[in-house]
């Protein structure tokens, strides 16, 4: 997940509060002064950092809890608040029901935003619509073979022309086609800075290609430079988001994401990895919920219906809330996650488990799954249905199927009722019931089925 040590940090943090017999002045003024550190340490303008754990500690001290969480609870959604309000408050939307939708992306050398314009084409595809890409970046040699090779494997149409120097040129050429698409995203050329020579041109084009969202892509890694570039840029060709690339593993993405939200300028996609599916809506209430480890079902459940049909993502979510599901659901489940990204980061959606399971611990995990599809290969429906069923010869005729050894088929069983015992822990009604309130005072989607 992007700045995961930011997360690690607060998370740690908030276990204090967790421990404490008592919440007194001197605990919340430790756990506000972790906060201050973790935050500047993630690249957060100082006196942003200052603003924000002031404002915790006051209101940690004078705010009385309400009858719904603990005072503990009541503390720890303080600083949810407050970070929120940090990050971005509300989600930039792109409405795509304008046929067609026209995005052009602007930026300078470096940002990502060749492949950023790829990861927005899938990113639109899988939600069904028809979508073009246009290569205007006439200054950079490979470009033009970027994007096309880019358009080709996720295959969406794709418009340029090799030698072509005048961009205008290229829109104007292609321009009787865009009405047959419901997104046109538009990349174009950058330079090492805003010059008078790259204002012309981002004008001149937008004059052509009349867009309806006019993104600045701007790399996560220069955190609170963040702040200027997104003002000069509104300032000089007008911008109507951004779209933040490379906060995987980056320690500057907070300074990034917070100068964005002091400029106005909402961010209204986050760049998370190499991949071409690592693109994510950015929606601070989901985001700031991961960060303190309280899971995002929302993006959990959204991911889940991309791969597949809504009904039956639905009931998995259910069976595995309410701890009934059976290794043909895990089966199922582990198909779907290897789609959803990595296991980290599909683990750290889901509450209350982005604390208990160590990052290395879940990257063997991801290892062994491979060999747990072969050993599920193995079972029959019934005891794939029904593990408690299990015995000796069982488990001997299963590995030598799977090609494994017995200890292997073991540890997956073991594996499956460890996580039933710990999905009726975090699935009892009363932590489901609060989890949902919580969730609604935060403006985000309730669980499913309750």
């Amino acid at each position: 997940m992007a700045l995961e040590n930011l997360g690690e940090k607060l998370r740690g943090s908030l276990s204090k509060l967790f421990k404490a017999v008592n919440i007194d002045s001197k605990l919340v003024e430790q756990i506000t002064s972790d906060i201050k550190k973790s935050l500047v340490a993630a690249d957060v303008n100082i006196e942003l950092a200052n603003r924000i754990t002031e404002t915790i500690k006051k209101r940690a001290l004078a705010e009385k809890s309400s009858k719904l969480l603990t005072a503990r609870e009541h503390t720890v959604n303080i600083v949810y608040d407050e970070l929120v309000k940090l990050l971005g408050t509300e989600a930039g939307k792109i409405d795509t029901e304008k046929k067609p939708t026209k995005i052009a992306l602007q930026g300078l050398f470096g940002s990502g935003k060749t492949t950023t314009a790829g990861k927005l084409a899938k990113y639109f595809k899988k939600k069904g619509l028809k979508v073009a890409l246009v290569q205007t970046d006439t200054w950079r040699p490979a470009a033009f073979e970027q994007l096309k090779q880019l358009a080709e494997k996720i295959n969406v149409p794709f418009y340029g022309i090799k030698e072509e120097k005048d961009p205008i040129k290229i829109i104007k050429k292609f321009e009787p086609d865009f009405d047959n698409f419901n997104v046109v995203i538009l990349d174009t050329a950058g330079r090492d800075a805003l010059n008078g020579e790259l204002i012309a041109e981002i004008k001149a084009i937008k004059e052509a290609f009349q867009p309806d969202e006019s993104l600045l892509v701007m790399s996560g890694d220069i955190g609170q430079t963040a702040f200027k570039q997104a003002t000069t840029f509104k300032q000089a060709v007008g911008i109507s988001g951004v779209i933040l690339t490379k906060l995987d593993g980056t320690a500057k993405g907070g300074g990034a994401l917070s100068a964005c939200s002091a400029t106005d300028a909402k961010v209204k996609f986050i760049g998370l990895g190499e991949h071409i599916e690592d693109l994510e809506e950015y929606k601070p209430k989901n985001f700031v919920s991961r960060l303190l480890g309280m899971g995002d079902l929302e993006t959990l459940l959204k991911k889940a219906e991309e791969v597949m049909d809504k009904e039956t993502a639905e009931e998995l979510g259910k069976k595995f809330l309410k701890a009934d599901f059976t290794l043909t659901d895990v089966y199922k489940q582990m198909e779907s996650v290897k789609k959803m990204g990595p296991l980290t980061q599909v683990i750290g959606m889901i509450p209350g488990f982005a604390n208990s399971i160590p990052k290395e611990m879940l990257e063997i995990q991801e290892d062994k799954m491979k060999g747990w599809k072969y050993i599920m290969d193995s079972m029959t429906l019934k005891e794939k249905d029904n593990p408690t069923i299990m015995n000796p010869s069982r488990i001997a005729r299963i590995a030598k199927g799977a090609g494994k050894n017995e200890l292997e088929v073991r540890e997956l069983i073991k594996q499956y009722n460890q996580m039933k015992k710990v999905m009726k822990q975090i699935g009892n009604p009363k932590q489901l019931k609060k989890l949902e309130k919580l969730m609604n005072m935060r403006g985000m989607k309730g669980l499913p089925g309750f």
